[in-house]
């Protein structure tokens, strides 16, 4: 690598995004920041702005612009707002990567405005090719754009994959930590507490991404994804459930020989590759030790305690506009269940029920998905209330 690449930051000050910003800091010679937004925290991104002087930084919430403005005034950054602003600095001409580091449905459509317009598309919003995997892949050819996993489950498979014949695998296994709850029973799991699921016991992440871990719909979503990611069938995915977070996932391939990535639980490591592929960077962070992980072990997920995980194949399987029905229903119930309105075993009622009164349809363009998504939202609200 010669060239400074420069790097848009989609959601700058969540979990991925400040580690991506800590990757960029670490190597300047490298990698400079060109945009960066955030939905929110404007404090925050308004002190990422000052350190690392992007052209452009943008705000979602309309409110915060005037304070950011006048934070960041005689800065030299521009400054911008709203849900369009975002889309349009996903584009932006100067950045030649972005990192999709939002959370949820609402890194679609940037991501899709950042393949528009030819960039190098650091994947680690999963929900993007969940709702709209079909459509994204098509793009992406149309395009000529390369998307590169920021996951380390999809980053443990995209390794995996280097240098092999696609058409020689023969399953993709995803490990899974089983979150905070593996070993709770049915009952427990009807008393557990916001608090009691934010609780990781090996990765440190959002807390959106944190309760899907705890309910397995993450490991779900991360099976869809692989799905359009690795262009395999869905019944060419397994997962195993690996508690250590050693092992970050693994390829079978058909002379039965199995392949796997491992290291230390630390989502710098992918976020490095991403943006230094194909090539590796060194780094001063500690080694992994094998003899400190003498004991790695991997079980079955238990799909009738975590119904999610299972309700995730059934999307896939059915296609079309399913996935996103999904996502919707699973999107309202998180956010109610982080709020106190309903207990963790009625987050997957709310998916299941959203799932068989949403209307389903086989077109997957992107005004069918905007409208699925908004009608399978008011359905899942109206089972909360």
């Amino acid at each position: 690598m010669s060239e400074i690449k420069n790097i848009g930051v989609l959601g700058s000050t969540g979990s991925i995004g400040t580690q991506t910003l800590d990757i960029i800091a670490e190597y300047p010679e490298l990698f400079r920041a060109s945009v960066l937004t955030a939905r929110r925290q404007w404090r925050l991104l308004a002190d990422q702005a000052l350190k690392f002087r992007p052209d452009l930084v943008v705000i979602g919430e309309e409110e915060y612009y005037k304070p950011l403005k006048d934070a960041l005034s005689g800065s030299g950054v521009e400054v911008a707002a709203g849900a369009k602003a975002i889309e349009d600095a996903a584009a932006h001409p100067v950045t030649d990567t972005v990192v999709t580091a939002m959370v949820g449905y609402s890194g679609l459509l940037p991501t899709i405005s950042a393949i528009k317009s030819g960039k190098t598309i650091a994947l680690s919003n999963k929900e993007t090719l969940v709702v709209a995997g079909e459509l994204i892949t098509r793009l992406c050819k149309e395009h000529g754009v390369n998307i590169v996993p920021v996951d380390s489950e999809h980053s443990a498979i995209f390794q995996c994959l280097v240098g092999e014949n696609r058409n020689e695998m023969r399953k993709i296994i995803l490990t899974a930590s089983g979150g905070p709850f593996r070993k709770f029973s049915k009952e427990q799991l009807s008393e557990v507490t916001p608090a009691d699921a934010l609780k990781h016991p090996n990765w440190d992440m959002g807390a959106k991404v944190t309760i899907d871990s705890a309910s397995m719909m993450n490991k779900g979503f991360e099976m869809i994804e692989a799905r359009w990611l690795f262009d395999c069938r869905p019944d060419q995915i397994e997962v195993a459930v690996h508690p250590q977070s050693i092992v970050h996932s693994m390829v079978e391939y058909r002379d039965g020989s199995v392949k796997a990535q491992l290291g230390v639980p630390d989502m710098h490591t992918p976020i490095r590759y991403a943006l230094s592929y194909p090539s590796r960077l060194h780094t001063e962070a500690k080694p992994m030790h094998l003899e400190d992980y003498a004991t790695l072990t991997f079980e079955r997920p238990d799909m009738e305690k975590f119904p999610l995980l299972g309700y995730a194949f059934e999307a896939i399987r059915k296609g079309g506009t399913m996935p996103c029905i999904l996502n919707a229903a699973n999107e309202i119930a998180v956010q109610a269940f982080l709020e106190g309105r309903i207990r963790f075993t009625y987050m997957p009622v709310v998916a299941s029920k959203t799932m068989e009164e949403t209307p389903w349809s086989p077109d997957t363009d992107l005004d069918t998905l905007i409208a699925t998504n908004a009608e399978a939202r008011a359905i899942a609200e109206g089972l909360i209330k």
